[in-house]
This record gives C-alpha cells, sequence and structure tokens, in this order.
C-alpha cells in the first residue's frame, strides 16, 4: 500500500535510524522539515555536513573538536596533573557544565564490553598512557554499569603500577532523590562512598 512518496519514505528511514527516534518522531521530524522552508532545510543539511566535514578527534585527549589541539588542552589555567578519564565526549560537557573541574580530560570512545565484541583495544588507552607525564592523578569517571566497572578496574590495574594515582568518582543518590525509590547496590554506593561532614 502507498504511503508516503519514495523521498519522503527515505527520509524517515533515515531519521528513524538515530537513537531515541521511533517511525513515529522520524515521521514528525519529516513533516516538520518538509514544512520548513526550502532555505531553512538547506541550512539544516549543510550544518550536518559541516559538523561531519570538520569535526574530528583532539590529538592530545581525544574529545570532538574543530582545531587540534582542543581548547581544554591548550588552556594554561588547567591543572595538568590532573586527568578525568570519561567514556563519551558528551561526559566532557557534562562535567564542564559544573564549572568546578579544573583538570584536563580523556576521552575513552567507549567501555569495555566482551558482549559487543569491544575490547581495551578498541577504546582511547593507547592514548591515556602516552600522556602521563607529570600527572599525579587519574579520576575515572565511567558510567556505572557493568561495562563502566569493567573499563575502571582494567584503567586501575593500568595505571596503579605506573606511580599514578587512580580515584573513582563517587556514586550514590542523586540530589532530591528519595531513599525508598533507590535500588540496593545504589544504596550501597552511597554508603561506600560517604565522606565527613
Amino acid at each position: 500500500m502507498y504511503y508516503y512518496a519514495e523521498p519522503l519514505a527515505k527520509l524517515i528511514e533515515e531519521l528513524a535510524k538515530l537513537p531515541g527516534i521511533g517511525p513515529k518522531t522520524a515521521q514528525r521530524l519529516a513533516f516538520f522539515i518538509l514544512n520548513r522552508t526550502s532555505q531553512e532545510s538547506r541550512g539544516l543539511a549543510e550544518a550536518i555536513l559541516a559538523a561531519k566535514e570538520k569535526i574530528g578527534y583532539c590529538e592530545i585527549c581525544s574529545n570532538l573538536t574543530d582545531v587540534s589541539p582542543c581548547p581544554t588542552c591548550t588552556d594554561s589555567g588547567r591543572d595538568r596533573s590532573l586527568i578525568c578519564v570519561v567514556e563519551q565526549p558528551q561526559d566532557v560537557i557534562a562535567f564542564e557544565k559544573t564549572r568546578e573541574f579544573k583538570g584536563l580530560y580523556h576521552v575513552l570512545h567507549g567501555a569495555i564490553s566482551p558482549m559487543d565484541g569491544i575490547g581495551p583495544e578498541e577504546l582511547k588507552i593507547k592514548e591515556l598512557l602516552a600522556r602521563l607525564d607529570g600527572v599525579a592523578e587519574t579520576i575515572i569517571a565511567t558510567n556505572p554499569n557493568v561495562e563502566g566497572e569493567a573499563t575502571a578496574l582494567y584503567l586501575a590495574r593500568l595505571l596503579k603500577p605506573l606511580g599514578v594515582k587512580v580515584t573513582r568518582i563517587a556514586r550514590g543518590l542523586p540530589m532530591g532523590g528519595d531513599l525508598e525509590y533507590a535500588d540496593e547496590l545504589t544504596l550501597l554506593k552511597a554508603l561506600e562512598g560517604r565522606r565527613e561532614l
């Protein structure tokens, strides 16, 4: 049965490939794009192409950037003895929004996941090891899931013998959260990560 013209069907199909976008949302987005002016649609297409062509990895921290080294790595006000290791570029943004972390970052671009065929060699671990000269502490800020924990343990075993202090971000209850809704593991990690007031 005929529902969409072929170009519209292709647009919906491509939009549905985006993470978190199901068929209905893809359809809504496609119709939204079609209802924009040609200039607005062209602007969206050009922005996508420009991002794809101009964004690459920082030669130092592996974060996404349009200049390499990135502005964070070249910032002389950053504490170069402290590196926060994260899984994805989005994690850097989350830390930067706190305006509290003044060290450097290293983006792994994933986490160890044998089920998905992702081992240490698929991550930016060699690049991390190459930049440890003068680093006193690495903060492992991988996600608190099985893959993130496996990655954190692997990195700790790799870095500690090199004389680098390895710490892990605390885990526990979110601000505004209720104890009754927290699972046992979250409560356990909150207890383990407690600090003196």
